[in-house]
């Protein structure tokens, strides 16, 4: 037996899910919404949609054309942004690096991903340094700096800001295949060399539709977002593009804040500066703000985060809440881009004392939309829901 197919007329536009049209709704609903880095930098999504274009035309002139890896050594930063989307959009390969390698580490992954342009911050030149002699496919370096540019063995082919300036501000962005590779990283989560993660357009459009059906208030829990918030990440951006967050809430047209290197002061006045109300990190982060002595001299009271990378644990959980911070766990793998699952309580769990609402608040969670997940014995057999029998997903 055949479905039935619904055929398409020859004029009708077969709309892709690329990256690009992530782009679309912010610049109708939102153009004038922030973008800020620490106390650097603050546009609007219109400067936004210039200054990708801008980052396109520049690593166009660089040489970089469809098919070709872009290497980003960054902290989480409006650049790394400007990222995510002009080098997929182009139909080149964003290689986003884990700066916490080893120098044996580092250069098996540039090499492995065949890296063709590496942007690197200034605090970041002594890694490469280290490894010039190893690369094999680099050919171009580009200076990413807030300040002064630094001395270098390292041969440069100019700074990001003077090179985005020289560059034209508009960008004719193609259509191609959505199954085309977006972007890549690698993880360090099992034994022996790191594994490359490889992400197409249509598996990140298809998971920032994912994250909108599990945090923006489908199901009525103790935990929602929307396009009021004001969002800050707090999981590094080379890590699963920080959950796939930036796409989602650029999408949205939120204030979005990104706060450089994370260091506890300058975090919490940002949070409490630009009323960040979103943001989402590991638990060790998490910890080091409630443990800092100037946490209290904070209001966190409208600071909703999820927790993921590890387990949050119940006395963490309970010292955030004393906090006023709205914390709830979340689950996801790499290879799933990541976000699978998160703890989102019932409406009737609203009604329940602390205690017991952390219970759930730190639990694994509830799949979100359009993820099939089932916990298995050995044999593949599908464990109960009972709350106590264990498996693997």
């Amino acid at each position: 037996m055949t479905v039935k197919k619904i055929a398409h007329t020859p004029s009708a536009y077969a709309f892709p899910l690329l990256i690009k049209n992530l782009l679309r709704t912010p610049m109708i609903y939102s153009p004038e919404q922030e973008i800020i880095y620490r106390d650097k930098m603050r546009y609007n999504y219109l400067t936004l949609e210039k200054r990708i274009a801008r980052l396109a035309n520049m690593l166009e002139k660089l040489g970089v054309k469809q098919g070709d890896t872009v290497a980003v050594m960054d902290w989480d930063s409006h650049r790394y942004l400007e990222c995510f989307f002009a080098v997929p959009m182009m139909g080149a390969v964003l290689h986003t690096v884990n700066i916490r390698l080893s120098p044996e580490q580092l250069i098996y992954t540039i090499n492995h991903a065949e890296d063709d342009v590496i942007l690197v911050n200034a605090d970041f030149l002594p890694l490469l340094e280290a490894v010039k002699d190893q690369f094999e496919t680099v050919k171009k370096i580009v200076l990413l700096t807030d300040g002064d540019k630094p001395d270098t063995t390292l041969n440069l082919d100019g700074e990001y800001e003077d090179l985005s300036e020289q560059a034209e501000d508009s960008y004719d962005f193609p259509d191609f295949d959505e199954d085309a590779m977006a972007t890549t990283f690698y993880t360090t989560g099992t034994t022996g060399l790191p594994k490359g993660v490889y992400f197409s357009h249509r598996q990140l459009v298809l998971h920032t539709y994912a994250l909108m059906s599990g945090l923006c208030g489908v199901y009525k829990s103790q935990f929602s977002m929307d396009s009021t918030d004001v969002y800050m990440p707090l999981t590094p951006m080379f890590h699963v593009h920080a959950w796939g967050v930036p796409y989602l809430c650029t999408m949205l047209g939120t204030k979005q804040v990104y706060p450089g290197k994370y260091e506890p002061e300058v975090l919490l006045k940002l949070i409490v500066g630009e009323n960040v109300t979103f943001s989402h990190c590991v638990p060790t982060i998490i910890h080091m703000l409630v443990s800092s002595p100037a946490v209290k001299n904070f209001d966190l009271s409208k600071w909703k985060v999820i927790i993921g990378g590890s387990a949050m644990s119940k006395g963490l959980c309970k010292a955030g809440l004393d906090l006023g911070i709205n914390l709830t766990a979340a689950y996801g793998m790499s290879e799933t881009c990541p976000l699978l699952t998160v703890a989102e309580m019932k409406p009737h769990m609203l009604e329940w004392e602390e205690d017991k609402q952390i219970e759930i608040r730190c639990r694994t969670g509830r799949p979100v939309p359009n993820v099939l997940l089932e916990v298995v014995d050995p044999a593949g057999k599908a464990v109960p829901h009972d709350g106590k029998s264990t498996g693997e997903v």
